[in-house]
């Protein structure tokens, strides 16, 4: 089998084209080819070019499984004191909890800072040896962190909460360079929302076991104890990641990735793209900024530790259940941009019920509206990260993840550090004003959900992979 080519399009377009115009013909190329399976006879017009076999590998699960565990690890340990804030607080001597909402807030900037090194070694080195200097920076952090913990010395505990906040990005930039690489356009938004959204899991873990682990002061050591074996444990497996496969599951994986001078031309072009940064870096930031204050916002409000740990918890584990049966939908319908204006309101609706939830006294207001803003705003984070790579193909994943993470963590680390501020003291540490600033960002936000997906927008690596050979399974 080999693939058809329209001559006009492909062949001769992209081969007589100068250097620095080649990346916009391969564009309109893709926009426009029809690829397509064919026999060995040449039919009139078609040119004939001998392609790669396409296959999927069993193998592409175990690395799948490797980045889950890493995710969880990392996102609890940003997340690791936050459920704790008042006992940490407490056990530094610390005079409020500021300081505390900064063990949060630095990981959110390292991120930001080590963006562009990850983008290099996945683009220079592929994934596997940029995880093992991710997994090397994570070892270090936590134990570093626990040996500041154990003599009470915050400046050191810091230096730890930065190093991990180092190696974050090159776990949540990898899922979607990953499923590139190892999974076919009927697998890529799955796999992609199994290795992100292993992120909040962990972050749910910390969020419903550490006020377990910690149930008083002196026990702060122990809880960061474990969480550092939990993670000597867990950086073990990238010895078993598999580096590349040996055939591309299709077409797009095996296309050449664009320069970073060609890739700045692409996302000078598309507006779909910053359409959806923005709203993914507004719904991201206030995610981040909402799960780490949690416990600030109830306990005023005459809840216990446990209570909002266990809102935390349902958060997560709703978004991780609506997500599990939303994605593999939209890896069949590709339905990307239904899904986003149908979740979109609802999270913006969420934040705004929570201004006045907390105050209600029962614990099932705050659980109920925390179990639907995760699962809608679980539904549509993979298919996001997914989509800015269709808009943008053929430019590397790495670029485009990383430009959609980096918006959503600065900006949650600045409304951590201006939602805290907001802290009335004369009110019994009452966050009113801040959930007020939260709803008013979601529902400012709404309308990039009706603008994004025209009629002239092109899904640039499906419409490639479109009527490619189906993938030969790995038996």
């Amino acid at each position: 089998m080999t693939f058809a080519y329209q001559s006009s399009l492909m062949g001769e377009s992209l081969a007589s084209a100068p250097p620095e115009e080649k990346s916009e013909t391969f564009v309109e190329a893709v926009n426009s080819v029809d690829v397509r399976a064919t026999d060995r006879s040449t039919r009139g017009g078609d040119v004939e070019i001998a392609g790669p076999e396409y296959r999927v590998y069993k193998r592409r699960w175990i690395g799948l499984v490797m980045l889950m565990i890493m995710n969880i690890v990392v996102s609890w340990g940003w997340l690791t004191f936050a459920p704790v804030s008042n006992l940490t607080a407490e056990w530094f001597s610390l005079s409020s909890e500021s300081p505390v909402n900064w063990l949060s807030t630095v990981i959110l900037f390292s991120y930001v800072v080590a963006t562009p090194a990850v983008i290099y070694l996945l683009g220079r080195y592929s994934i596997k040896p940029a995880l093992l200097v991710a997994a090397l920076l994570l070892l270090a952090g936590n134990w570093i962190r626990f040996a500041g913990t154990q003599t009470k010395r915050f400046g050191v505990t810091m230096v730890g909460q930065i190093l991990i906040g180092f190696s974050q990005p090159f776990f949540l930039n990898a899922p979607p360079h990953y499923s590139d690489l190892w999974f076919t356009s009927r697998g890529r938004v799955s796999a992609t929302a199994l290795a992100s959204l292993s992120n909040p899991f962990g972050a749910a873990l910390g969020q419903f076991l550490d006020p377990m682990f910690a149930n008083r002061a002196e026990k702060l050591p122990d809880m960061v104890l474990y969480v550092a074996i939990i993670a000597s444990v867990a950086v073990l497996g990238w010895a078993v990641f598999p580096a590349h496969p040996p055939s591309p599951p299709g077409p797009s994986g095996n296309a050449e990735k664009l320069s970073a001078k060609e890739s700045l031309e692409v996302f000078k072009r598309s507006g779909d793209f910053w359409i959806l940064w923005a709203m993914f870096t507004v719904y991201l930031g206030l995610f981040s900024a909402f799960t780490t204050l949690l416990n600030q916002f109830m306990l005023p409000r005459g809840y216990s530790m446990d209570e909002a740990g266990i809102t935390g918890a349902l958060l997560i584990v709703a978004g991780l259940i609506c997500s599990a049966i939303v994605s593999p939908i939209i890896d069949r319908t590709h339905s990307y941009f239904l899904a986003i204006r149908v979740a979109v309101p609802v999270i913006a609706a969420c934040y705004l019920a929570f201004i006045w939830v907390p105050s209600g006294g029962k614990v099932a207001g705050p659980w109920a509206v925390g179990a639907i803003l995760g699962a809608a705003s679980f539904a549509i984070l993979p298919l996001s990260l997914e989509l800015s790579v269709e808009f943008t193909h053929p430019v590397a994943p790495e670029w485009t993840s990383s430009l959609m993470w980096c918006g959503g963590q600065l900006l949650g680390g600045v409304l951590i550090i201006a939602m805290g501020a907001m802290k009335d003291d004369g009110n019994g540490g009452d966050m009113k004003w801040a959930l007020v600033l939260q709803a008013v960002l979601a529902c400012v936000a709404v309308p990039g959900a009706a603008l994004i997906g025209r009629k002239s927008t092109v899904l640039r690596r499906l419409q490639m992979d479109q009527f490619a050979y189906q993938p030969v399974a790995d038996n």
